[in-house]
């Protein structure tokens, strides 16, 4: 909580607010601080409580109004341009690896259904969503995407590059490929490594039906320490919101919190 209420304070989030609307005639309330609506998302976020049990002692508002500002940021693309910040911040630091990228899925429970899940195949066909993830070698996030609990992995092999944004924060182009994927038996798939080559980077993926002890695993633990990380935050252990954006709104959140604290350990 305290890393994302500094990104605030160095003007990281602020800039890339939306405007609100200057009503004079009938002007309503005075809304809430932003800095103090962000301390509600975040305390949903850590502790997983219900909107409408939040804390007034925070000082953060109501639940509901929360809920509503996280919806509004989330469709202006607040986080995902903080994210970008922060990547360029640590491109700039040198700390991105683009020698390889690493790509992966973990499976989570949507208890009260709704968009964007399914039955999930290894949780005895229990309604669920999945998150699918990829990395730099230094186990930075770079993008993430939610889908049914039944979706194949391989099918979100290309939107995860696609998702990868360019990162800006050295001289010369902005960067958004890596040069080696790595990637698990559940991504094999000939047709697949022949468009992942045609984008200029060289996948190195597991093959079914081969023995255990690929090698890939040296590679492919900083993916899913990332997951460790994700699921950290109790609200992303467990799907409750039956809005698609609005868990995916948590899922960014969560990304620029992990990198971010990459950010600061720099310091």
């Amino acid at each position: 909580m305290a890393a994302a209420l500094t990104c605030y304070k160095k003007l990281r989030i602020e800039p890339l607010l939306p405007k609100r609307e200057c009503r004079l005639r009938y002007p309503g309330r005075k809304p809430l601080p932003d800095r103090q609506v962000l301390c509600g998302f975040l305390y949903v976020l850590h502790t997983d409580i219900p909107w409408e049990y939040l804390p007034r002692e925070l000082g953060c508002g109501s639940g509901m109004m929360c809920w509503r500002r996280l919806r509004d940021w989330n469709e202006a693309g607040v986080w995902q341009r903080l994210h970008e910040v922060l990547l360029a911040e640590l491109h700039a630091a040198g700390k991105l690896d683009w020698s390889r990228c690493v790509v992966g899925s973990s499976h989570g429970r949507a208890l009260k259904g709704g968009f964007a899940t399914g039955p999930s195949p290894v949780d005895r066909a229990r309604v669920g969503s999945k998150h699918h993830l990829i990395t730099d070698g230094h186990d930075t996030p770079l993008a993430v995407i939610l889908t049914d609990g039944n979706r194949n992995d391989v099918t979100q092999l290309l939107p995860l590059l696609d998702a990868a944004p360019p990162v800006r924060g050295q001289v010369g182009r902005p960067l958004r490929r890596a040069v080696r994927l790595f990637a698990d038996r559940g991504y094999d798939h000939d047709s697949y490594r022949k468009r992942v080559r045609a984008r200029g980077i060289l996948p190195v993926i597991a093959r079914r039906g081969t023995g255990h002890g690929s090698g890939l695993g040296v590679y492919r633990w900083v993916v899913e320490r990332t997951f460790a990380w994700l699921h950290g935050f109790r609200r992303l252990r467990v799907r409750w919101e039956r809005r698609a954006d609005m868990h995916e709104a948590f899922l960014k959140l969560a990304c620029c919190l992990i990198t971010h604290r990459q950010l600061t350990s720099l310091c």
